[in-house]
């Protein structure tokens, strides 16, 4: 890791460093992606959301290329938050997020990110960076599936 920039993308890509120290990197970057989800949630419409959460999704691929690089290679370092963080809203579109439905949206969300369900994990084999963030953000959608269908 030798320029700013490298440093400024595993400072990102690691959750501002939460991603080094945690026992648990992924669990706890999806949490830090609450305030975030929370945060997309106040914007006015779904249209407004699903730009949003595309933009963060092609943004955090970049950063995380070359943040692996930086770290000196690797499928999906553990250290890397960034995916579930930039993931973690898709779980609350169209979703009228409240109360119990944000630890609920969270950890289903955990639940298909570890377990991997078809097509969760087809989309980790994906090369590069694509990889790391696709397949949270499937995983993303099937937590929101499950919401939809709880009648949140």
């Amino acid at each position: 890791m030798s320029g700013f920039l490298d440093k400024a993308c595993v400072w990102l890509a690691t959750g501002l460093g939460i991603g080094l120290v945690s026992p648990a990197p992924g669990t706890v970057g999806g949490l830090w992606g609450l305030p975030l989800a929370w945060a997309v949630a106040l914007l006015p419409t779904v249209e407004a959301r699903l730009i949003v959460i595309l933009l963060m999704g092609l943004v955090s691929v970049a950063i995380c290329s070359r943040a692996v690089r930086a770290l000196g290679g690797g499928k999906d370092p553990q250290v890397i938050v960034l995916d579930e963080i930039a993931a973690l809203p898709v779980v609350f579109l169209g979703v009228e997020a409240s109360g119990w439905t944000w630890l609920v949206g969270w950890g289903l969300f955990r639940v298909f990110d570890i377990l991997k369900p078809p097509p969760v994990r087809q989309f980790e084999r994906l090369p590069g960076a694509l990889g790391i963030v696709a397949d949270d953000f499937v995983a993303a959608g099937f937590g929101c599936a499950v919401l939809w269908g709880m009648g949140s």
